[in-house]
């Protein structure tokens, strides 16, 4: 089984101010908590998708292959797009986690691949604070549909046009995303 988790790394970090994803936490970037979980996951295929962000040695600290979005200022839709783009005809699943999501775990995201039952139109979502969303596992049958996704709705409509077909995985931490400074600052 061929699973790709993609980190999107490409917003423009609007309401922090700067880019968030290099702030330290714990001794780290926040992104690279990111890498570590999805490192060690153990697909062994992470993408991160970046804008234009300098995040290529990082990546390859952690041999994850660097996809530019050049129309990262679209919105995250592109970035979950470049990353449907970027999986070849060998790859039966993907797996959106985003770059500023340092409590997500590799134990999570493993959850995510153990609870897929295989089959290509399948979709596996994160469940938290009464809600779905990323992490999110999408099979291969959405490739085209995460595709042609361009603007910042994300994968939304997508979840909500298959909901007979989304299991969910809970994982309550996933809902704390860092997009203020003050979001940061709450991590500890």
């Amino acid at each position: 089984m061929r699973v790709v988790i993609a980190i999107l790394a490409a917003g423009k970090a609007a309401r922090f101010g700067r880019q968030k994803l290099l702030e330290t936490w714990r001794g780290n970037p926040v992104l690279e908590h990111v890498l570590t979980a999805a490192t060690e996951a153990g697909s062994g295929n992470v993408l991160l998708v970046t804008g234009d962000e300098p995040f290529a040695e990082l990546a390859a600290n952690y041999s994850a292959r660097v996809v530019c979005n050049p129309g990262f200022e679209n919105g995250i839709g592109t970035s979950i797009a470049a990353s449907a783009d970027a999986c070849d005809g060998e790859t039966e699943a993907l797996v959106i986690v985003l770059g500023d999501q340092p409590l997500v775990t590799a134990a999570h995201l493993r959850a995510l691949v153990a609870t897929w039952d295989g089959e290509e139109g399948g979709i596996v979502a994160t469940s938290y604070a009464d809600t779905q969303g990323p992490p999110v596992l999408f099979g291969s049958a959405y490739f085209s549909e995460l595709a042609s996704l361009n603007d910042d709705s994300g994968a939304k409509r997508i979840l909500r046009a298959h909901a007979e077909r989304v299991g969910t995985v809970t994982f309550e931490p996933a809902a704390f995303d860092v997009d203020t400074p003050d979001d940061l600052a709450r991590l500890d």
